[in-house]
């Protein structure tokens, strides 16, 4: 029979089919996740350790399972991907009969292409989508469009798509796709009640919720996930043959939690794992009314990568809103009443998530992003939630760590983990107020991991870097410690002064694209005169705590053994920097707390699940009591993404990647989207583009001739730069460059020159900020007037050595002007800048960033 030989001519594997070898092609050779030498030569894949690739028609090896993911067998001198030999996510038909993986997937919707239902043709579907999730148009704002679009198309006998508001929701509501209807279950207290008791044992408390089963199922058939999603746990090492962390399929606690599915039942071999993440937080929405509180429950899956999860809205899921009990201020210390408040919570959480149990044991079929069926095995994986709510998801008592057993007076001394399995031992053991004075522990309540296998919610429990790091560790602490410490050591007079010069330099910082600027710093004063001029003195210690937080909190799409290692030099740094603020009297107590302790925890935790924060905030309605009209806008908007999915799947729409990710309601109204100059988009891989803004500005601000537009910038060297620009990008001899070149050497440039006052960058930058392809696009401005204030002339980084990373290879200017001009019939796009040279050769000791200094030689 005919075999197909791998597109790398280095490689020796063969296949029966072009599907197969395009598929190991791709996963090995293009998408870096690349075959060792030493694996080639001895004819394997990396899976191959210890599994092949079933997709590549190769044959099982011997399977045995192991606590943890094997070491590499050999050093590879290429980067290599080992995937779990058990849980590999063999395809099969819609009765779970698995098929010739070779084979491509059945169809997901019947051919027709003219079918738009419920929509009557393709301007319907997109007035429905555009007016209801792109620009969320209000109700009224809807009915007066289409009047004047039914207006227009008076004179020629025709209407517009819709004739009302209501007629366009009604076609929403009509999609089949993607419903995952919104259902209630009400509870109340089960003790007895009397008479004069507060009003709270008698009230009835609605939860709202979607059944987490058919919502995982939607996100799993979502074809927009294709390419971006892990169907098995895996190792993956570097070139190096160091472990790298990725996204969270790449952990260990996925690779454990598969070894464990397939001991329970070896007819789990085949199917596909499926982790479930978690994550809550109440939330105040601030309305004319009053300050109404939510309390949402989200949802997403281990597989999608980590850039999907936080790029695409349908990667993170609102799966329930709980209830929150409420009463008169006199019962605030209630016993009773804490103690109901929390047995409803985790007896709500048990509730909503009791479909997915039967799929925790025995495999459900599902399809997948890729069109294939396979059999699924869901698995409670990872819960994100700030301290308080941890304390509460554990059943632990506040000040203690809901991780593992160390002291509340001693966080950071010496412990041991915390388990389900622990926990269960000491209640059996000890009474309530042992528990609850020598291990911390509040057994009125019982989490409700209890209620699912495997699950353990000491093990779930995740970092919210959020509430932990910066709202925590940083705001909270570290700025009013600084602030207290000033006072300390130079006076409350002179720590007003000092605070005031550092406002006055947080004001000065220049704009960046999705840098948050306070222009007038935390508590701003206008200075006067040469007293103005107060310098901030504070400690090298003082930056050095600075330093190892900022190294600490730096995001980064993979992380390797030596970044780990780095991580946790980082945190010792700063356990040890912190120590100024016990010898200066700001903390005599210490350093006993819950979320600066969660620190020692994050190396650990991108081990065992590298994931990014699971909770976005999801509110469309600002109306008081909205929460009805929140969950069918939510719906809707859920039933409008699948529709388009299914229609780019059918070839009837073009894929949608220039549309940035839509903002969340929530966003809109807290006041605004963000930077709007700076946002993730959806277009296909460029290193790096930049365009120019599509409309140039008029003459009468800038003149077109050449030398009077030097003249009006007071920029006289600008014709000389333009010349010897041109020469270099005309001249082929790479030994020859314009700076060597006399001037009349270069072109001359006649055509008129155009000014425009901004471009956009567009690059890939793979991370939680960027699209699901890893793209990325900001805007950089240059303009002499901006917002009224003055002029905003916006700093970059130019790329001058791909080879280096980091600052080694790129410099850092300031865009003065963004200029076209033409030659031989060729527009040259161009700015001109201001260069900056880096200040040493590496970063400052002490704040661990890199400084720079004007060129001297000017643009």
């Amino acid at each position: 029979m005919h075999r197909y030989p791998c597109h790398d001519p280095s490689c020796p594997r063969t296949f029966r089919s072009v599907h197969g070898q395009t598929n190991h092609y791709r996963t090995f050779h293009v998408n870096r996740n690349l075959c060792s030498q030493s694996q080639l030569a001895a004819g394997l894949d990396p899976a191959d350790e210890p599994q092949n690739e079933v997709q590549d028609d190769a044959t099982f090896v011997p399977y045995s399972p192991s606590p943890s993911p094997p070491p590499p067998s050999r050093l590879p001198l290429r980067a290599s991907k080992t995937l779990h030999p058990g849980l590999n996510a063999i395809p099969c038909d819609q009765n779970g009969q698995p098929v010739d993986p070779d084979l491509p997937p059945p169809p997901r919707t019947t051919p027709d292409i003219n079918d738009w239902a419920p929509y009557a043709d393709e301007v319907q579907f997109k007035t429905a989508d555009f007016l209801f999730r792109r620009v969320e148009m209000s109700a009224p704002n809807i009915d007066y469009l289409l009047e004047l679009w039914a207006l227009s198309l008076s004179k020629h006998d025709d209407t517009g798509p819709f004739a009302s508001y209501e007629d366009l929701y009604s076609s929403i509501d009509a999609t089949r796709l993607g419903d995952a209807p919104w259902k209630c279950f009400s509870t109340s207290y089960d003790g007895e009640v009397g008479p004069n008791d507060p009003s709270w044992k008698s009230a009835e408390y609605e939860v709202w919720y979607r059944d987490p089963d058919v919502v995982i199922s939607n996100m799993l058939d979502n074809p927009d996930f294709n390419g971006q999603f892990d169907y098995a746990p895996y190792i993956r090492r570097d070139k190096n043959g160091q472990r790298t962390w990725s996204d969270f399929m790449s952990g260990n606690y996925a690779w454990k939690h598969a070894d464990a599915i397939i001991e329970e039942n070896e007819e789990n071999r085949g199917a596909m794992y499926c982790p479930i993440i978690l994550g809550s937080d109440k939330t105040t929405v601030s309305v004319a009314t009053g300050h109404v509180e939510y309390h949402p429950l989200y949802l997403s899956i281990g597989g999608v990568y980590n850039t999907v999860r936080r790029a695409h809205r349908n990667a993170v899921v609102p799966i329930g809103f709980l209830a929150i009990p409420k009463s008169d201020r006199k019962y605030d210390n209630d016993v009773a009443l804490r103690k109901f408040k929390r047995q409803l919570y985790h007896a709500s959480l048990s509730t909503i998530l009791r479909t997915l149990r039967p799929g925790m044991t025995t495999p459900v079929v599902r399809r997948c992003p890729d069109g294939h069926f396979r059999r699924i095995i869901y698995d409670l994986a990872a819960y994100i939630a700030d301290y308080p709510e941890q304390v509460l998801l554990g059943g632990t008592v506040q000040n203690w760590c809901p991780k593992d057993t160390s002291l509340p007076d001693n966080l950071d001394g010496p412990s041991g983990r915390r388990s389900q399995r622990l926990t269960e031992h000491l209640m059996n053991t000890w009474s309530s107020q042992v528990l609850w004075n020598n291990y911390g522990i509040d057994d009125d309540v019982i989490p409700f991991t209890f209620d699912f296998p495997r699950a353990d919610i000491h093990e779930m429990l995740s970092p919210d870097i959020l509430h932990q790091l910066i709202k925590g560790t940083f705001k909270d602490h570290l700025v009013e410690w600084v602030g207290h410490y000033l006072v300390l050591e130079h006076g409350e007079a002179r720590a007003k002064e000092i605070l005031d010069d550092i406002d006055r330099r947080i004001a000065a910082v220049p704009a960046f694209p999705q840098l948050r600027r306070f222009p007038h710093g935390r508590r701003f004063k206008q200075w006067t005169g040469d007293d103005s001029k107060a310098l901030m003195k504070m400690s090298s210690s003082m930056f050095k705590i600075a330093h190892s937080l900022s190294s600490h909190t730096a995001r980064r799409d993979d992380l390797s053994e030596a970044s780990i290692k780095q991580l946790e030099a980082a945190i010792r740094r700063f356990h040890k920097s912190r120590e100024i603020f016990r010898t200066t009297g700001v903390r005599p107590e210490g350093f006993s707390l819950p979320r600066q302790h969660a620190l020692s925890h994050y190396p650990d935790h991108i081990q065992s699940r590298h994931i990014t924060a699971v909770k976005k905030p999801w509110r469309r309605s600002n109306r008081y009591e909205a929460l009805g009209q929140m969950l069918l806008t939510n719906q809707r908007l859920d039933k409008l993404a699948a529709a388009r999915a299914d229609f780019v799947a059918r070839g009837m729409l073009a894929p949608d990647h220039a549309a940035a990710p839509l903002p969340f309601a929530a966003d809109i109204i807290e006041g605004g989207t963000g930077d709007a100059d700076a946002a993730p988009i959806d277009d296909e891989y460029v290193t790096g583009n930049v365009v120019l803004a599509r409309t140039r500005e008029p003459a009468k601000n800038y003149p077109r001739a050449l030398e009077d537009l030097a003249a009006a910038i007071v920029q006289p060297r600008l014709p000389e730069l333009m010349r010897r620009f041109l020469f270099d990008q005309l001249n082929d001899d790479e030994t020859l460059s314009s700076n060597t070149v006399p001037l009349n050497a270069c072109p001359v440039i006649s055509s008129e020159i155009s000014v425009y006052h901004s471009a956009t960058a567009t690059f890939y930058a793979p991370s939680d900020d960027s699209g699901i392809r890893g793209m990325r696009r900001e805007r950089i401005r240059s303009t002499p007037s901006w917002r009224g204030r003055g002029p905003r002339r916006d700093c970059a980084f130019v790329v001058e050595d791909d080879q280096q990373p980091g600052m080694k290879g790129m410099s850092v200017v300031r865009v003065q002007l963004f200029f076209s001009f033409k030659h031989d019939g060729v527009t040259y796009p161009c700015a001109l800048v201001e260069w900056f040279k880096t200040v040493g050769r590496g970063p400052d000791a002490e704040t661990g960033l890199w400084k720079v200094k004007p060129d001297v030689e000017g643009p």
